[in-house]
């Protein structure tokens, strides 16, 4: 038997496998997508250390607080919180609000996923993070807010935390 070769095998209709070169925009728009992805990875999971005096858990906050005669400062929050790690970059950080924090208030970072906080994520009905909670030291609550805030906005709650604290005239 004779072997015969397929008559398609060599002929110049069949088609050909080229590689093409993608359009440079393309690699542009790629090559630009991957590092704002990586920066913004970068902006929202980095968050500098801080010279905040923290304390270990709320109970020996208020201790420290019925001590000192200072506020309690509590700060929930959570590992995979975004908006918390730019808050403890863009304020707890901030060289002004550590010295504030350290000389008027006992501040305590809580991880609402830690089961040892669950009694105080109840106690004070935590529902989402970030959350900011300023208590006298028997634990009433004397200002909170919801959500990420700013260094301003924190300042500013300070600053009616002291407020409050002045003795009131009697009539």
């Amino acid at each position: 038997m004779k072997k015969t070769a397929n008559p398609n095998a060599n002929s110049s209709n069949a088609p050909k496998a080229t590689k093409t070169k993608s359009h440079p925009f393309w690699r542009w728009f790629w090559l630009t997508f991957l590092v704002v992805s990586l920066a913004y990875a970068w902006y929202s999971f980095y968050v500098p250390s801080n010279d905040v005096e923290w304390a270990d858990n709320a109970v020996s906050a208020r201790e420290l607080a019925n001590d000192s005669g200072k506020n309690v400062l509590l700060f929930f929050t959570g590992e995979w919180c975004v908006p918390c790690r730019i808050m403890k970059r863009e304020v707890f950080a901030d060289k002004e609000v550590m010295k504030a924090i350290n000389s008027q208030l006992i501040p305590v970072m809580i991880n609402v996923d830690d089961p040892k906080a669950e009694e105080l994520v109840k106690h004070y009905k935590i529902g989402g993070t970030p959350i900011t909670v300023f208590t006298d030291p028997k634990g009433k609550v004397l200002d909170y807010a919801v959500g990420k805030i700013g260094k301003s906005k924190f300042l500013e709650m300070l600053e009616n935390l002291d407020a409050t604290d002045l003795p009131q005239p009697e009539s």
